[in-house]
């Protein structure tokens, strides 16, 4: 598992924190952003249940089996194999395949197109988007009126898809290979949560509205709704896959960032240019310091601080160059109650952490600050 790990030094994102909602390819967008330096703390909001056994999708690839459909639209690879798995162990992969050999069957994407051709079968069509939106545009503008119409569902029901062709005339037939469930163990999710409100996140990802749904459903029933939709509103970034991913965030009033193309490298290179852009370089005691998630780029060399010292450092920053009470500095420190000792405490350990004691400046009697190189204080002066 890679929750937390060491970020290497190098990387547009290390010094950030990310939060992976995911429960599939969670392993892949993860070492993708560890890649990049980031430190990752994944939680999936959601298991898959696959529905084997389930009656439902016996029902239907019976159905499928008896009035065969005109058009098949595959949707995930893994749900698509996990299908005829499913029918094979009932004795029914045979009709199954030999009815879909017969059929338009349309990809949603590679991966689907890959698990069609294994099975045997060759598909007449798939976007290069990867989109659903795709899929149904060439549906409707082929017109689906009077048409039969199977769609294997990915986890979540597709409303928007299976009612525009039901307005269209077709009759449309769901193939539920496995549904999306609340996770076994809460746990991890608490911890996720918990991170956004106390903004130990930078960011936090989604690559499905079910899980997105289940995360702020997670966050109600903890009485944490109206902190988390807070947090994502202002200091842990929401990136979302895509905008059907977005909905249920729109939904609470929270923005979201997406990349142009609904894929996990995409998302990953837009995180690589939101965080960076949204950390605040200043210039001090001769040095160029970015001040990160979890950490400092000293020059350009990355130096992790204790939660602490970011407290301490990020109540520094609001007013750079000016001078910032004890007490101010000691409500900025998580826990840490009424004695001021705890801010000579962090600061201390601030200092070390940053390897360059001149950075912060203690003022006599009145508190620290940040030592702004002078040719920056006029700019900083009203900050």
């Amino acid at each position: 598992m890679y929750d937390e790990q060491q970020h290497p030094e190098q990387g547009p994102l290390a010094g950030f924190t990310v939060g992976v909602t995911a429960a599939r390819r969670a392993e892949e967008l993860g070492a993708l952003l560890q890649r990049r330096g980031a430190a990752v703390l994944h939680a999936p909001t959601l298991r898959i249940v696959p529905l084997a056994d389930d009656g439902e999708l016996l029902a239907a690839t019976k159905e499928l089996i008896d009035q065969v459909p005109d058009v098949v639209v595959a949707t995930t690879a893994i749900g698509f194999r996990g299908w005829i798995e499913a029918a094979e162990g009932w004795g029914l992969g045979e009709p199954l395949l030999a009815r879909l050999h017969g059929v338009e069957l349309l990809a949603r994407g590679p991966k689907v197109k890959g698990a069609i051709r294994a099975a045997g079968l060759t598909e007449e069509w798939s976007p290069s988007s990867e989109s659903m939106a795709e899929v149904l545009d060439r549906l409707l503008d082929e017109g689906v009126d009077g048409r039969r119409v199977a769609v294997q569902l990915h986890g979540e029901p597709l409303p928007g898809f299976v009612e525009s062709l039901r307005a269209g005339g077709a009759e449309v037939v769901p193939v539920p290979v496995y549904r999306w469930m609340p996770p076994e163990d809460l746990g991890p999710v608490d911890r996720l949560l918990e991170a956004v409100v106390s903004r130990g996140l930078d960011a936090l990802t989604f690559t499905s509205a079910p899980a997105a749904a289940s995360l702020l459903s997670r966050a109600e029933d903890r009485g944490l709704l109206d902190e988390v939709l807070s947090a994502l509103g202002h200091d842990v970034l929401p990136v979302c896959v895509g905008p059907v991913t977005a909905v249920p965030l729109q939904a609470r009033g929270v923005d979201t960032v997406q990349p142009e193309r609904y894929r996990l490298g995409p998302l990953v290179q837009l995180l690589c240019q939101e965080l960076p852009g949204r950390a605040r370089a200043l210039p001090i005691a001769g040095h160029r310091v970015e001040i990160r998630g979890h950490a400092v780029l000293i020059d350009g060399e990355l130096k992790p601080v204790p939660p602490a010292g970011m407290s301490l450092l990020r109540a520094l920053a609001r007013r750079p160059g000016w001078v910032v009470a004890r007490s101010d500095l000691l409500r900025a420190l998580p826990g840490a109650g009424r004695d001021e000792h705890a801010v000579e405490t962090a600061m201390a350990r601030l200092r070390t952490a940053l390897g360059a004691p001149k950075l912060i400046q203690t003022v006599v009697k009145r508190g620290y600050r940040l030592a702004l190189d002078p040719a920056a204080d006029a700019k900083y002066a009203d900050a």
